[in-house]
């Protein structure tokens, strides 16, 4: 196969995990050792976040005309790509505890609900709760007034 169609196998692989995609996060990964590497990817994996190394040139070509463009003055130097098809905020999610525990990883930018973050935007997504925890405390701030007042009724019935 001539190296411009394996090129083009490449950029068509990952339009079509951006054209899925919910959120896709660009990230600096140099400096993780082998082992830091081998449980980040299986992390990742596990939660159903892909994660690749790809070149820079192709991302570029892959994200032409996307909502994904926003990405491309990002593409410089090592890039890693963390795609997520659920949960939009998931994979910040999993990169920013990473972060934490592995200092050389770091946020380059990110892209959810056709918006463009740069590393601090991506640290502030990282921080959002995800769908369930929000929709709970959501039901509990309901619940709160409705059971004081149950509670004022029943004391007053009581007198």
């Amino acid at each position: 196969m001539p190296k411009i169609a394996q090129k083009q196998v490449v950029v068509k692989e990952i339009n079509d995990k951006l054209k899925k995609a919910s959120s896709a996060v660009l990230l600096d990964a140099r400096g993780l050792t082998v082992e830091q590497d081998t449980l980040f990817r299986k992390t990742l994996r596990e939660a159903g976040v892909d994660y690749k190394v790809y070149k820079n040139s192709m991302m570029n070509f892959a994200v032409e005309g996307t909502v994904y463009e926003g990405l491309r003055p990002y593409l410089k130097g090592p890039s890693s790509l963390a795609v997520c098809y659920d949960d939009p905020t998931l994979a910040a999610r999993l990169i920013s505890k990473e972060i934490k525990a592995t200092p050389v990883l770091s946020f380059k930018a990110g892209v959810l609900d056709k918006t463009v973050y740069d590393e601090n935007g991506m640290k502030a997504v990282a921080d959002i709760l995800p769908r369930d925890e929000l929709l709970a405390k959501l039901l509990g701030s309901f619940k709160s007034p409705v059971a004081s007042f149950a509670r004022l009724i029943n004391a007053i019935a009581e007198k």
